[in-house]
């Protein structure tokens, strides 16, 4: 393509995302239709994550990482659950991830929903990888990372709240928790205002009040608070530091950046371009090595207010810490057509499972 029509910028950053959701794409109806967020949670996801075992975390994890490469996101912040699948995931995560030659952010989410031992579970799954992660030192340096979740305050006791806390300050790493996202969640600043720090990651934040207290950084997932008809975040109220996320609706940056720019034009017809595009850079103080990476684009102008009115922007190549990733839209690390056959199956294998 002619230089004078393409643009090439830093590798994009999805500030949250869950990889397993990517075998959720035509997934069965759930036995009853949700009435409120709540419900699907209990009727959608819940039951999702409990039938993950490690061969569809493995190909979820590719497949999700095969669409950020395609879209130019280079770095993502992964948020797992898989309570029948705990020991090991993380480790098959980041090494599916890395394979496709993304970079990786990932812990697993704890939660009391499976009682007292499934949350020791997934802080020492949390515990292990990190461990590993410290042992592997430089050699993995830049391409995987990890944090140590927590699903949502609503879901875990005070004390699982203080271990979570706990374990990240022992290995010197933020938590990275669902706050807020629904009705069910209002007040959970008063429960962890005390636990916070600035490494945190607060995702949603949709019913947080704008003087919460909460130290980090706020997550903002418009497509998919719009997809379970929570309401706005409307992140610009917050003076936390505010970064753009997915949600696990695909990692196409670009693409949230404008959906979030037009929700906040639709709520405040004074907004520009330019706090969304903001928010969706803040991705680079989070996951600073994808500031190395390099993308070259299809349009001849990245900046807000050109991306924030010119649909169909595709990632043309893609270099990651070096090395192509991407090449005239085609992976080079890993076969595509493999990878998407591959997902296929282990989704046909999760959708039996659901159905039954």
């Amino acid at each position: 393509m002619d230089e004078d029509v393409t643009a090439v910028t830093a590798g994009l950053v999805c500030a949250h995302h869950h990889l397993y959701s990517s075998l959720a794409r035509g997934m069965p109806p759930p036995p009853k239709v949700p009435a409120n967020f709540l419900e699907i949670l209990e009727n959608v996801w819940w039951r999702l994550d409990t039938a993950l075992d490690l061969d569809m975390i493995e190909w979820s994890a590719k497949l999700a990482a095969l669409d950020a490469l395609e879209a130019g996101t280079t770095a993502i912040i992964d948020h797992h659950e898989s309570p029948r699948a705990i020991e090991g995931s993380l480790s098959v995560i980041a090494d599916a991830v890395n394979e496709v030659g993304v970079r990786i952010n990932t812990n697993y989410g704890i939660t009391d929903r499976h009682g007292v031992d499934g949350a020791a579970r997934g802080l020492a799954e949390n515990d292990r990888y990190l461990t590993e992660l410290a042992a592997a030192g430089t050699s993995q340096s830049g391409l995987r990372a990890g944090m140590v979740g927590v699903h949502a305050a609503f879901t875990c006791s005070d004390d699982s709240l203080a271990a979570a806390a706990d374990l990240a300050a022992r290995h010197g790493v933020g938590v990275h928790i669902h706050v807020a996202e629904g009705p069910d969640d209002i007040g959970v600043e008063d429960r962890i205002r005390d636990l916070t720090r600035d490494d945190w990651l607060l995702i949603h934040g949709v019913h947080l009040p704008t003087d919460h207290g909460l130290r980090g950084t706020i997550v903002h997932n418009p497509r998919s608070n719009m997809n379970n008809s929570v309401g706005y975040a409307d992140p610009a109220r917050f003076s936390n530091r505010v970064a753009l996320g997915t949600d696990g609706i695909g990692a196409d940056m670009l693409a949230e950046f404008q959906l979030a720019y037009v929700k906040q034009r639709d709520q405040d017809v004074s907004a520009t371009p330019d706090a969304a595009w903001s928010w969706m850079a803040s991705g680079w103080e989070l996951f600073p090595e994808a500031l190395a990476d390099s993308v070259s684009w299809s349009y001849s102008t990245i900046e807000p207010w050109h991306v924030a009115f010119t649909p169909t922007i595709r990632a043309i190549d893609v270099d990651i810490n070096g090395e192509p990733a991407l090449r005239d839209g085609v992976a080079t690390r890993v076969d595509a057509d493999e990878v998407r056959a591959k997902a296929a199956e282990q989704a046909v294998r999760l959708h039996r499972a659901l159905e039954s």
